[in-house]
């Protein structure tokens, strides 16, 4: 059974290359661009692992875990930044955010990442 994901990036491009990166181990993947489109998308899309970026255009990432996480409990978040903090992190953690990767990532960070969330 495949993996679904959900991946929230402003960044077309970085959608592209996260979404390519899932698909060779076997995941389902979906993209929006805005909080706006994953607050939709979330009313009829249950996925696993959810991979959200932090500053969008119409608001931050970290905010929204906790009513993500409300809709979906089992669903898995991966925060993306390249405005990685410690204030930042300790905030994603303290929202129910799974892990928290920066920009720029590798391919084996993306595995290790759902590897370790699929098999916690």
């Amino acid at each position: 059974m495949k993996t679904t994901v959900l991946i929230i990036d402003d960044e077309v491009d970085i959608c592209y290359l996260l979404s390519s990166i899932l698909r060779s181990k076997n995941c389902m993947v979906n993209y929006v661009n805005s909080i706006e489109e994953a607050t939709k998308t979330l009313l009829n899309q249950h996925p696993e692992i959810l991979f959200l970026d932090n500053h969008l255009p119409d608001g931050l990432g970290i905010n929204y875990i906790q009513s993500f996480k409300k809709n979906n409990p089992d669903m898995k978040i991966v925060m993306i930044t390249a405005f990685d903090n410690d204030s930042e992190r300790v905030k994603a953690f303290n929202n129910g955010a799974d892990t928290f990767i920066c920009k720029p990532f590798t391919k084996e960070t993306i595995f290790q990442t759902v590897s370790k969330l699929l098999h916690a």
